[in-house]
């Protein structure tokens, strides 16, 4: 690899690093190519482009595809069956009402901040707004508070729970390819997100509420009606069930904390099995067939067509994740890492600031938050090894929270938000955009912030 860098150049290497991202925004965007076929594409650019041979092209290509999708893969899985059940036996409402019961209905937006929040944990951005918006709008219905400040304080805070915090299939792909502990990635995570999603959803939405026209209940889930309350599962059960997996990796982190490592004790074996990523999501999607399925009345026929439904939107997902990891990959394996390293290592600004400024600038020219994610850490790993002070779970975080922001038209996420709510095209940018940026500014500074104290 040394050989390849110092025949190239780091000029060269460079710009041909350049125009495979460039490939990648052009593909995506302007000729609606799948993101999959687009970072394939930009692989086999870098990769012949530095000589490669083509043998190991194919080895290199399958190689970062497999290792990230053969962590990833079952991680997707058992979370989808989480959401799915999660969805269907009415828990994210169940976790609504008791909230908005306990605040009031004035405080009805940070109610749906705290479920947004909670609930998008274990299901995706897309999921979890068709999950939450028809109760959204119910209570926009009873409280009379303007939608614009409800919705924004739920979407804002999906948006920030799904860059930042694992098992998010972009959070805890970024988590494995830095190498960072799980348990302090999401317990970090929690951190740096509450704040932000608390002043860029309930607070900021409240100031523009205030500004802007009022929206009309029109959206796409405007007239879905409630539930009863008879169909509804316990609060403490509901509440238990979505926070078990991360209880199980937080709880393996905090007794690794707290032991002698070079003598560790014999229950460690258990304790790293359980959890584990995906041990503890199996375990939690296990309770979850009983809690949530068998015990709300469900037979084990609906619960196999519930898990069916909840894992047919992956392919998606893991192709782009897995392309994502092959591209990072290809760039370790023509040498590129190398002159990245050289590169951005002798840039003068922190590594934590410059690894935001890579993901929100990836994530405004490509809009997917994953794409945007995965590129931003195979870019910045080098520098990361480089720079062994600090913490890899900082740098997932960071990566994160800079790619929450700047969402706009090249965003599926924010089409979604605009048709799922209803708001009106001029209102987008002074909502959905503004506040998914506000949140990543405030993840950047908590991050620092946090830094401090570590």
């Amino acid at each position: 690899m040394m050989g390849t860098v110092q025949a190239f150049g780091i000029g060269y290497s460079m710009t041909m690093l350049a125009i495979a991202i460039a490939i990648v925004i052009v593909l995506c965007i302007c000729f609606k190519i799948h993101a999959f076929v687009s970072l394939t594409t930009a692989s086999l650019f870098l990769a012949l482009t530095h000589n490669m041979e083509l043998a190991k092209i194919v080895v290199a290509f399958e190689g970062g595809l497999g290792k990230t999708l053969g962590f990833l893969a079952p991680i997707l899985a058992l979370g989808a069956i989480l959401g799915k059940l999660m969805e269907v036996s009415g828990a994210a409402e169940r976790l609504a009402r008791t909230l908005i019961r306990i605040l009031g209905q004035s405080r009805a937006h940070w109610a749906m901040m705290i479920v947004g929040y909670v609930c998008g944990i274990p299901v995706f951005l897309q999921v979890g707004i068709i999950l939450l918006t028809p109760l959204m709008f119910s209570i926009v219905k009873e409280s009379k508070l303007p939608l614009i400040q409800v919705g924004m304080a739920l979407v804002v805070a999906l948006t920030t729970v799904h860059c930042i915090v694992p098992p998010h299939p972009a959070a805890m792909a970024v988590t494995d390819l830095l190498k960072a502990d799980v348990g302090k990635v999401i317990f970090f995570g929690l951190i740096v997100g509450l704040p932000a999603a608390c002043i860029a959803g309930p607070i900021y939405g409240k100031f523009i509420a205030k500004r802007l026209p009022p929206v009309p209940l029109t959206g796409a889930y405007a007239d879905t009606e409630p539930r009863k309350e008879s169909e509804l599962p316990p609060f403490g059960r509901t509440l238990f069930v979505i926070l078990l997996p991360l209880l199980l990796m937080i709880a393996k982190t905090v007794v690794e904390l707290n032991i002698d490592k070079h003598n560790p004790p014999a229950y460690m074996t258990y304790v790293n099995f359980i959890g584990t990523p995906m041990i503890a999501l199996f375990i939690s999607a296990v309770v979850a067939y009983f809690v949530l399925g068998l015990g709300r009345g469900f037979n084990w026929d609906q619960l196999g067509r519930f898990s069916e439904a909840g894992m047919a939107p992956l392919a998606s997902i893991m192709l782009v994740i897995g392309a994502a990891g092959a591209l990072n990959q290809i760039i370790t394996d023509s040498g590129v890492g190398l002159v990245l390293k050289q590169v951005l290592t002798s840039i003068q600004i922190s590594p934590l600031i410059l690894a935001w400024v890579i993901a929100i600038t990836l994530r405004f020219a490509l809009g997917s938050a994953t794409v945007a994610m995965m590129t931003a850490a195979g870019l910045i790993l080098p520098v990361l090894g480089a720079n062994p002070q600090i913490d890899p779970a900082l740098m997932a975080i960071v990566i994160g929270a800079g790619a929450i922001g700047a969402s706009q038209v090249t965003d599926s996420g924010f089409w979604f938000v605009k048709e799922s709510l209803g708001i009106p095209m001029g209102s987008m940018y002074a909502t959905y955009t503004a506040g998914t940026t506000i949140a990543a500014v405030l993840g950047l500074g908590g991050t620092l912030l946090l830094q401090m104290f570590l």
